[in-house]
């Protein structure tokens, strides 16, 4: 019985330990030269981005800790700044992901967000989508991509992707955490796909 009790409560403190951590998954592509050294960056957006400011803005919350945990820091004026960073994020369950499209980014991109996905339910902001239905009748797929250009020349300097899945949406927790792990041990990365567990934060 003594053994059962310790069993369990090492359960239960692992399960507790789950809880405050996300499993992610990341690939990043670098160009970013070894001497160089992080500096000042402003975001950018894309123009379907700029019609809805005010979700834009909470998505680039999310990921300013992780910018600047990295060794940027804002630009006082977005004109002067070293480089640009564009980032975007979803939350779906059966739609194409951006990042399958190599163009995404760029001029040719086919699937600017926001857009009604196949299954026809309508996406929450750029790119975020709640689906309908309970948390027990759909899986959640999270993603987040990030990236960093030369502001000058325009040249892609780093690019993330991130996903992570669960039975809830978490977009408070979840997404900065994914972006935290898109820029963890920027800018070395490591192999892609690679799994990545980061901490909750509440």
């Amino acid at each position: 019985m003594r053994a059962l009790t310790i069993l369990f409560a090492a359960a239960l403190m692992t399960g507790c330990a789950a809880m405050n951590a996300l499993d992610t998954e990341v690939a990043t592509y670098r160009h970013w030269p070894a001497e160089r050294k992080p500096t000042t960056y402003a975001f950018e957006r894309l123009p379907s981005q700029q019609t809805r400011p005010d979700q834009q803005q909470h998505l680039e919350d999310a990921a300013r800790p992780a910018i600047e945990a990295a060794g940027f820091a804002p630009a006082a004026d977005p004109k002067s700044a070293d480089v640009t960073v564009q980032v975007g994020a979803r939350i779906t369950v059966t739609d194409r992901s951006p990042f399958d499209d190599p163009l995404w980014w760029g001029p040719g991109f086919r699937r600017p967000f926001p857009y009604r996905g196949r299954s026809g339910r309508i996406f929450w902001g750029p790119g975020w989508r709640y689906p309908g239905g309970s948390a027990f009748d759909y899986g959640y797929e999270r993603e987040v991509a990030l990236l960093i250009r030369d502001r000058r020349s325009g040249e892609p300097l780093f690019e993330a992707s991130v996903s992570s899945d669960g039975l809830t949406p978490m977009v408070e927790t979840a997404l900065p955490a994914m972006f935290q792990a898109a820029m963890k041990d920027f800018p070395n990365g490591g192999a892609n796909p690679r799994r990545v567990t980061v901490e909750l934060k509440s």
